[in-house]
């Protein structure tokens, strides 16, 4: 299923290549992305990716269309205060929304139905209007707190793809490791992609 509109969320936890290979993903396959990016979120970009992308809107549009070579049309982004977006209404829901990498407090304010970001306004439109969502979190050792979380979550109807890559496909890279994962998102929404080689394939 082509041209469906996904919200993509990188909050503040390691791992912000996932969220931004799974970006590249669904542009090159035809879908609207809305980013949105927290403000820990930005601080991981730079740190890990070396993308120094904070600024007014406006800028940190050119840096993700600059990033992903992408026409205005299919790529958006809005502040993460800016809870007066067209996406924060239940009636211009998105068809999915992803965060990844999701952080435990993202997923702790997500899971207590908190809105006081867009980030977790969007995650609630999604679980209100029963619009698919996909969490990924990336930490280790996981707590009871946060065990407890993600179980309220997934009995709502949330996914949990942890970023735990698999090595059955015999991964050659750290890209081959983020892209496993960012394949099991798109597994998870339905849409179809050869980002990793699947078992009993050769």
């Amino acid at each position: 299923m082509s041209g469906r509109h996904v919200v993509l969320a990188l909050t503040g936890a390691s791992g912000a290549a996932y969220g931004l290979r799974l970006g590249g993903e669904l542009l090159r396959g035809g879908h609207r992305v809305t980013f949105l990016v927290s403000r820990p979120g930005f601080a991981v970009l730079r740190e890990e990716c070396g993308l120094s992308w904070e600024g007014d809107p406006p800028a940190v549009a050119e840096h993700l269309a600059a990033y992903y070579g992408e026409t205005a049309g299919t790529l958006h982004y809005y502040a993460d205060d800016d809870l007066l977006a067209p996406i924060a209404s239940g009636s211009r829901a998105p068809d999915a929304m992803v965060v990844s990498p999701c952080s435990m407090g993202s997923l702790a304010r997500i899971a207590a139905g908190l809105s006081g970001t867009l980030i977790e306004r969007c995650a609630d439109v999604a679980l209100k209007e029963g619009r698919p969502l996909v969490l990924v979190p990336r930490e280790t050792p996981l707590s009871p707190i946060h065990l407890e979380n993600m179980l309220k979550l997934a009995r709502l109807g949330v996914r949990i793809v942890p970023a735990m890559p698999a090595f059955y496909q015999k991964p050659a890279t750290v890209d081959d490791l983020v892209a496993f994962v960012a394949g099991k998102v798109l597994d998870t929404l339905g849409i179809p992609h050869t980002l990793f080689t699947r078992w009993g394939e050769p």
